[in-house]
């Protein structure tokens, strides 16, 4: 058994389930299986939302250990479902590991994107359908699309001009969105700007990191879930500020 390859394809396999976003405890309970299913006992596996460390004991007590780092990422529902079907049918079937790591390096290809207009499409559609659920009308829709349209523009688009922080790019996205429903509704074109920023804002919202970080306090990787927790709090902080700076720099124009 080539216990390298062996560690680098649960190294591999975690790595891509932590980039699709999946929680720490899914990403944990995989890799320890597939190591498992191998024929190694205790496999030791450690992972945070930017860090994954996999360390094994080889037949002859050799330890061997991977750590892999895991840049920025969101959420891939594709590329999580490949991983987990993968990961199903290497522990089931246990192929040998030249095809099962050829089968984990091709888990990343092929899968289908949105094309950038369809994905703005999705950045004005959703505040415009948000705007009707905080009682907002027809002028108040479309004035949501088209602020919700100009933050799309600006995380696809802007990431050259604004950089690649998280934080202050929602900062900019927030200020932009509160900026121009205001200059909207102060045209004429909207009813009320509370709705149409509120509206324009959902979008930025991190709602999938916050509920990971639920999900993984009631699994008990509390450092995990307070990372995450503290990610969503400042990405809630960003959005604050661009908003409360957007609005005041409209107010002062």
């Amino acid at each position: 058994m080539d216990y390298e390859k062996l560690l680098n394809m649960a190294v591999e396999l975690g790595y891509q389930l932590m980039y699709s976003g999946a929680e720490i405890y899914r990403v944990e309970e995989s890799a320890r299986r597939l190591l498992c299913a191998y024929g190694l006992e205790t496999p030791e596996v450690f992972a945070i939302p930017n860090c994954l460390i996999v360390s094994v004991a080889t037949p002859e007590g050799h330890p061997v250990t991977r750590m892999r780092r895991v840049p920025l990422h969101g959420t891939d529902i594709e590329l999580l479902e490949r991983c987990n079907n993968l990961c199903r049918h290497l522990c089931v079937e246990k192929p040998p590991l030249d095809e099962a790591l050829s089968a984990v390096a091709a888990l990343g290809a092929d899968i289908p994107r949105y094309s950038p207009r369809m994905v703005l499409l999705g950045y004005g559609a959703a505040p415009a359908f948000f705007a009707p659920l905080f009682g907002g009308g027809p002028r108040d829709m479309a004035c949501a699309l088209l602020s919700g349209l100009a933050v799309g523009v600006c995380l696809l688009y802007g990431g050259k001009f604004i950089g690649a922080n998280g934080f202050f790019r929602t900062a900019v996205c927030s200020a932009l969105a509160a900026f121009l429903a205001l200059a909207l509704v102060e045209a004429g074109l909207g009813e009320s700007v509370d709705i149409v920023t509120i509206s324009a804002l959902m979008v930025l919202v991190p709602g999938v990191a916050l509920t990971n970080a639920m999900r993984e306090i009631m699994a008990g990787d509390t450092f995990s879930a307070l990372s995450r927790t503290a990610d969503a709090i400042l990405a809630a902080s960003a959005i604050a500020l661009g908003a409360a700076a957007g609005q005041a720099l409209g107010g002062f124009l």
